[in-house]
């Protein structure tokens, strides 16, 4: 019998040494019970560090439990702030390497925090397939926090080799994201996107509010799949329109894959002992072995800034860290590389006072490199950088930036082309 402990009484000295790391859960998979135990008693254990995946609590605050150091895949989410004030060190691994680090112990995990549903069969993963699980096989103590609103999910089973030391009754159910209020500029980049999936194509995307507008853009597509690192409240929509039906996959025919759960009560409730969604691991869902094997496969994602050789940026901003690698890199080169598939980077002209364009002449952070790059879309058309050399894609890239700066652009791309 694994030992049960009531969140009254949770002592982590018991667990905790001084310099452990710490691995604890992500998005909505974040075990927010022994989170907020962690920050509470922090102060009385020593120097620890915690590895965050992408949060969207309020738990780990910049001006809470000074003894606790923070590293992580990314400034995403709540980390942002962390990285804002100096306290959360980022970590520049693709989301497939990064899970492959955790599951070699070539990434060491100390201390894990999981979240998990306790399903007929034993323990499940739930919300989330990650790095976590991996991590908790060489851990030294394994902590585990359990609610009857986690989902027991297809293709999570327990990892084999991972023995939980204690679990947690939760004080309150997981962490629920709901589906961003749409813009005008979100609809637009949605509608030339609409344009570029076709029936029959197999999608991944993202979280936000342009992931949310494309998703909504969608319900006149027929027989869409689904195979990306999370899934929102959005796709439940399009699997319950009938829109996505997964008919037509090469890998995966009638199943929706996913990685994470990032969602609603609703969604978990779908996802619930549900055969045909799969939440798997990401081995499967960012493997290129994988992706580049599924036909028709169309990768969405967003960036801070792409520049004029078509080099993407989605870490940094005014040089601050807001973003990080992910899974970028894994799906656009799954996309490229897949028959009938495509790599779609989806940003809007500008920041969002207007002041700058997030078309750029150059960029100081190159999270994709030219060489991966397909299409960009802003609310201003659509840029196909396929087969395009170097030299004529600031001019296709300038014809989408905001049309306030592209007489800039287009002197800086003189000036760039002279200097050679």
């Amino acid at each position: 019998m694994v030992r049960q402990i009531s969140p009254d009484h949770l002592d982590l000295a018991e667990f905790l040494r001084p310099d452990d790391r710490i691995v604890c859960g992500q998005l909505t998979a974040e075990p927010v019970s022994l989170t907020e135990a962690l920050v509470e008693q922090a102060d009385r254990i020593g120097a620890l560090e915690v590895f965050l995946g992408t949060s969207f609590s309020q738990t780990f605050a910049p001006d809470r439990a000074p003894t606790l150091s923070f590293l992580s895949y990314g400034a995403t989410g709540t980390n942002t702030r962390l990285a804002k004030a100096g306290r959360l060190d980022v970590l520049p691994r693709h989301y497939g390497a990064l899970n492959a680090a955790f599951e070699t112990g070539e990434i060491r995990a100390d201390v894990v925090f999981l979240q998990l549903a306790e399903g007929p069969h034993g323990y499940n993963l739930g919300l989330a397939n990650d790095y976590v699980a991996l991590a908790a096989r060489h851990a030294r103590c394994v902590l585990a926090e359990t609610h009857p609103d986690i989902p027991v999910t297809s293709g999570a089973p327990l990892p084999d080799g991972v023995t939980i030391t204690a679990t947690i009754p939760a004080r309150r159910p997981p962490i629920e994201l709901k589906a961003s209020r749409l813009g005008a500029i979100e609809e637009r980049i949605a509608g030339h996107i609409a344009g570029l999936i076709g029936d029959r194509a197999t999608l991944q995307i993202g979280i936000g509010t342009i992931p949310d507008a494309i998703l909504s853009g969608l319900g006149h597509h027929r027989d869409l799949g689904f195979h990306s690192g999370v899934i929102t409240d959005r796709v439940l929509d399009l699997i319950e329109q009938g829109v996505i039906t997964n008919a037509h996959k090469t890998i995966d025919p009638g199943i929706t894959v996913t990685n994470t759960v990032c969602g609603t009560h609703r969604l978990n409730r779908h996802l619930h002992m549900n055969p045909g969604v799969a939440v798997m691991p990401a081995a499967h869902t960012h493997g290129l072995d994988v992706l580049s094997r599924q036909d028709n496969f169309i990768s969405v994602n967003s960036a801070i800034e792409v520049d004029l050789t078509g080099q993407v940026n989605s870490e940094l901003a005014g040089g601050a860290a807001i973003g990080g690698v992910g899974g970028l890199a894994d799906f656009a080169r799954g996309g490229v590389a897949a028959r009938g598939g495509r790599a779609i980077i989806a940003l809007p002209s500008t920041v969002r006072d207007g002041a700058a364009s997030r078309i750029v002449a150059s960029t100081r952070r190159v999270t994709l490199g030219h060489s991966d790059v397909d299409l960009v879309v802003t609310e201003h058309g659509v840029a196909d950088l396929r087969n395009v050399p170097l030299h004529r894609r600031a001019e296709k890239l300038i014809a989408i930036a905001d049309p306030r700066f592209r007489e800039e652009l287009a002197r800086e791309a003189h000036a760039m082309a002279r200097e050679g």
